[in-house]
């Protein structure tokens, strides 16, 4: 491990939640993703789901190839997409709340942080912005 055990957990935690959220996308039409598109769009969201979970499975398993020296060019622009859509999702969220209002206040916060948290992630997994 070149870079130590946190990187290399980090590593580990990205690609897994990318690959399970991609898998329950593409097995359900769920996970996160779901939930992110039903927010951003009304009707049906299905196609949105199906494309981010392809891309989300890809990176996932890419992210992971890495980890063992294997280059793959389009990583970072996997990531990116993600990360654009995750943003997105953000910034929708916090506009939903402001506009409705907080109705659990540390509730609200923590899922802002986690929602961060994953943002963070993933700009840093792209070596564009990390």
């Amino acid at each position: 491990m070149k870079n130590g055990i946190g990187i290399f957990l980090w590593k580990i935690s990205v690609a897994l939640y990318l690959i399970a959220n991609g898998a329950l996308g593409l097995t359900t039409k769920g996970g996160d993703f779901k939930i992110i598109f039903a927010r951003m769009f009304s009707g049906n969201v299905d196609t949105f789901v199906i494309i981010a979970s392809v891309i989300a499975l890809v990176a996932g398993i890419a992210i992971l190839l890495e980890m063992f020296n294997i280059e793959l060019s389009f990583l970072d622009t996997l990531i990116l997409i993600i990360a654009i859509i995750w943003a997105v999702y953000v910034v929708i969220e916090v506009l939903g709340w402001i506009k409705v209002g907080f109705k659990d206040l540390w509730h609200t916060l923590q899922m802002l942080a986690v929602h961060v948290m994953v943002l963070a992630s993933l700009l840093i997994a792209s070596k564009k912005f990390g």
